[in-house]
């Protein structure tokens, strides 16, 4: 028999604030994270913005020492689930380790060690490279890091599929405990790309929004007047317990996870299939998955990127899935706040998906202008509304033509 699946802790680092609080009262203020770049000179950048996270302090989550053995993605990855762990109020003393997993999902890893460590290698020489380079830049480590700090001994991975990790990392988390491998597991995901090589490389693809003098309206996703995506960084990390087990200890059940569906594109390296025919059939699977009919879905966290061919793309997806309920349920990008956290934005909108479910509300897509005629849902523009959320589907789509969607819902005894 299938293990039902819940969630019962959440915590984020984030561009619009820190634990789970703070970041859900920016969310629902509709607050924007996105503004100058100070990670780096931006001089002779076509881009000069990104969603950075503020007033984070490292030395508050992990010891000094150990933190300077890790990269920026690992620091966002172990307060992450430091937080997620505190929410859930597990008993890490009396748990079944080996029942109890990390899988964490990360696009690029380390890469703002790989910058400073190669500068020191051209500039130094060889015997300059920290010994702890590699473990440092490897993006197995954030998980690797978070099980050593947990003590959980069980499933272990990092999943890699672009800007759909953190989504199919939660999906495989939810299939492992769901066939009874697991009773926990800590997962979603980090990423920390806001370096020169990032923005350089996206900027150079023109991926990236050019709004420098207005911050806090580059990213406005399903607006006609996007110009690209706005990078973002962070973690948003989920814990994912056996329903029995979370039962058993009076866990507070944020929601229950119920679909899980993937699919490729087969394509292209970066453009998404025309009319989003992967990420159409990764939501009906996952609506497949949770045997609920798409009528029942009540909210779609998009991917909502807001480039071009993606807001357009994703938007046809929907509709060919959902016909005419399409135009009744709320879609909402909140990278129009966050920015595109990349391989781990689908941690955060897994944890926004939780949290409306759980609150009622359904968050804005902020900096919505302007109709685009290829745009035409209902997109919660500026301002969240206050709703019963049964059900609702986080989508993310990947460089590589990687979809992913996951379902969750209001949970029932």
């Amino acid at each position: 028999m299938k293990k039902r699946v819940v969630v019962t802790g959440i915590g984020i680092i984030s561009p619009v604030g820190i634990g789970k609080d703070n970041f859900w009262s920016s969310i629902k203020e509709g607050k924007s994270g996105i503004g100058p770049i100070t990670r780096f000179d931006t001089e002779g950048f076509p881009t000069k913005v990104a969603g950075e996270v503020k007033d984070f302090n490292v030395t508050d989550y992990i010891d000094k020492k150990e933190a300077k053995r890790m990269d920026r993605f690992t620091h966002y990855a172990v307060a992450a689930s430091k937080l997620a762990v505190e929410d859930s109020k597990l008993d890490l003393e009396n748990i079944n380790n080996d029942k109890f997993g990390v899988i964490l999902g990360s696009g690029i890893g380390g890469l703002e060690t790989f910058e400073e460590q190669h500068e020191k290698l051209l500039n130094k020489g060889p015997r300059r490279v920290s010994p702890f380079f590699i473990p440092m830049m490897i993006g197995n480590m954030a998980a690797g890091q978070v099980s050593i700090m947990l003590g959980a001994k069980g499933a272990n991975e990092t999943i890699v599929t672009a800007c759909a990790s953190s989504t199919n990392a939660i999906g495989d988390s939810f299939k492992i405990i769901q066939r009874g491998d697991a009773e926990i597991i800590v997962t979603g995901g980090a990423e920390a790309s806001i370096t020169p090589m990032a923005v350089a490389g996206f900027s150079s693809m023109k991926a990236m929004s050019t709004n420098n003098d207005n911050p806090g309206k580059a990213s406005r996703p399903f607006d006609k007047n996007r110009d690209g995506f706005v990078m973002g960084e962070g973690a948003g990390i989920l814990v994912l317990e056996d329903l029995e087990h979370a039962l058993k200890r009076g866990a507070h059940i944020y929601a229950e996870v119920v679909g899980y569906g993937m699919s490729s594109d087969a394509y292209h390296m970066t453009a998404p299939a025309d009319n989003g025919e992967g990420a159409f059939r990764a939501m009906e699977m996952a609506v497949n998955d949770a045997d609920i009919n798409p009528s029942d879905v009540d909210y779609i966290n998009a991917h909502g990127t807001s480039t071009e061919l993606n807001d357009k793309f994703e938007t046809a997806a929907i509709k060919d899935l959902f016909k005419d309920h399409a135009y009744k349920l709320k879609v909402s990008s909140t990278k129009s706040m966050t920015g595109h956290l990349l391989g781990a934005a689908g941690g955060i909108e897994g944890c926004i998906c939780a949290l409306s479910i759980d609150n009622s509300f359904i968050p804005p897509t902020i900096n919505y202008e302007t109709k685009d005629e290829n745009c035409d849902l209902d997109y919660v523009p500026n301002k969240g509304v206050n709703q019963d959320v049964n059900y609702a589907i986080s989508n993310s789509l990947g460089f590589g033509g990687h979809n992913a969607s996951i379902l969750l819902k209001k949970y029932t005894a």
